[in-house]
């Protein structure tokens, strides 16, 4: 670390193998541990050990609501969806599911999941009705070798932008999710390797390769133009966003670097004990948890977001239409 504004608040070692994703609000930090065949759920305000839920399969991506983490898992038979309680630190619910997922998400009400797969010859997306237990799809493109590489949902929860990498390039496809069909498309060159939304609802896309290494690409999302790109790094492979959009950390190969998007600059540079793999900021923006390979959890105090004024209004949402039995 090199400035003031963050803070070291502590680590935990799960000691579960190399971590594979991770998420957190404000009761929960959940961790998915690639090589054990469990989640790991901890409380920040606790100093006891984390609490161990197995899950069927290899977990390597988790969304969380307020009281629920989607976790998706792989085995030999099927990528599945599991559902875990963090109140009781159980399985709730079980989703196998067609195709290869490869990225979850959850809408703000926890209400759906969203689970983006990948076939032979085209992507899609599972739409997951908690309420109903029922899946619906929602049809992204068609060619060999596209995949999905991110979701992620609006705080409204009316809109959910996937993010698609084909022979061809990359987009960013933007979906009504109260009609499940997909709405517009903004097209990039690099692949996008995450996608975030701040409380405003401007898009941020980080994407990298070898030729224009890390950039982070904002999107009005009135217009669907991309109105700024910032350098972000080397290979950069996630990020989290403060809900004001002005920071955004980073995860590189090495260090999370915190990035101003107002200046564009990297304002500060964290490091941990082994390689970061993931990050993720509480509810109020005011920690920072970094997961790193060797299996550990490092908390850091850092600057709370400007309160900020929300468009969005609280809505009902319809039935998504054309649903399907679980399984599908």
């Amino acid at each position: 670390m090199n400035d003031s504004q963050t803070a070291f608040a502590g680590s935990v070692a799960v000691n579960r193998g190399p971590i594979a994703d991770l998420t957190a609000n404000a009761d929960s930090i959940v961790v998915a541990n690639y090589g054990d065949d469990s989640v790991a759920v901890l409380r920040p305000d606790s100093a006891g050990a984390p609490a161990l839920v197995p899950v069927e399969g290899e977990p390597f991506a988790v969304a969380l609501t307020d009281d629920r983490a989607f976790v998706v898992t792989s085995d030999v038979e099927a990528d599945t969806v599991q559902v875990i309680d963090t109140r009781t630190n159980s399985v709730v619910g079980n989703y196998p599911l067609a195709f290869s997922v490869t990225a979850v998400a959850a809408g703000p009400d926890g209400k759906r999941a969203y689970a983006a797969r990948a076939g032979h010859d085209h992507v899609d997306v599972a739409v997951i009705d908690i309420t109903a237990d029922r899946v619906g799809t929602v049809d992204i493109g068609a060619g060999a070798g596209s995949t999905i590489d991110a979701l992620t949902v609006d705080p409204s929860g009316r809109r959910l932008y996937v993010a698609v990498t084909t022979s061809r390039g990359s987009r960013v496809v933007v979906v009504d999710t109260e009609t499940a069909k997909a709405r517009k498309s903004i097209a990039f060159g690099a692949p996008i390797r995450d996608l975030a939304v701040s409380a405003d609802g401007t898009v941020y896309a980080l994407t990298s390769d070898l030729q224009t290494r890390g950039v982070i690409e904002v999107i009005d999302p009135k217009t669907f133009a991309i109105t700024a790109s910032i350098g972000a790094g080397t290979l950069p492979i996630q990020m989290a966003l403060s809900a004001d959009g002005a920071r955004a950390y980073v995860v590189d190969y090495d260090q999370v670097a915190v990035l101003c998007t107002v200046t564009h600059e990297v304002v500060e540079t964290i490091t941990v004990g082994a390689r970061p793999v993931a990050a993720a900021l509480n509810s109020s923006g005011d920690r920072l948890y970094v997961a790193d390979v060797d299996g550990s959890v490092t908390a850091f105090r850092v600057a709370a977001p400007a309160p900020m004024y929300s468009p969005f209004d609280a809505v009902a949402f319809d039935a998504v239409r054309e649903l399907a039995p679980a399984g599908v």
